[in-house]
């Protein structure tokens, strides 16, 4: 997987956009279809107080809601850190959503205000799929892209 021009693409997709939905749908569906480990790409979108419910996604179903209280989103959106979790199963009250899901990266997303928008999760069927790199890679760039998000 190439960073740079993923990441251009994702840039060129998102420029001048400021609805949080549609900057989410974008970059799900760009990550899906690139990151060779991602078997399920979504968001969970801050919809209340301490609670998280499914926004854009593909793979199959997920999760529809999501306290802040349970589960890697949850601790993620809790402690505004990014978890990547190269073993769900060791993980304590992790969320099954699917069966097959072995590892996860789950970072908050903030828009530029610093209001929590939501977490990005992506799963993986692979233990231990995503890298350092890949938060290196992230983190950055959703800043970037959810800076104006309303």
């Amino acid at each position: 997987m190439n960073y740079d021009d993923l990441s251009a693409s994702i840039r060129a997709l998102c420029d001048g956009e400021t609805d949080a939905v549609a900057l989410m749908a974008t970059v799900v569906c760009e990550i899906h279809n690139h990151h060779p480990h991602a078997d399920w790409t979504g968001f969970y979108r801050v919809v209340g107080p301490e609670l998280l419910k499914i926004g854009p996604y593909q793979g199959g179903h997920g999760c529809l809601v999501i306290p802040f209280s349970r589960g890697v989103c949850g601790a993620a959106a809790r402690s505004g850190k990014v978890l990547n979790v190269p073993d769900v199963d060791a993980f304590p009250d992790h969320i099954a959503c699917s069966s097959t899901t072995r590892s996860e990266l789950v970072l908050p997303v903030w828009n530029g205000a610093g209001r929590l928008l939501g977490v990005l999760d992506l799963d993986s069927n692979t233990p231990a799929a995503f890298t350092k790199a890949d938060e290196d890679w992230l983190v950055p760039l959703l800043a970037e892209v959810f800076h104006e998000a309303a």
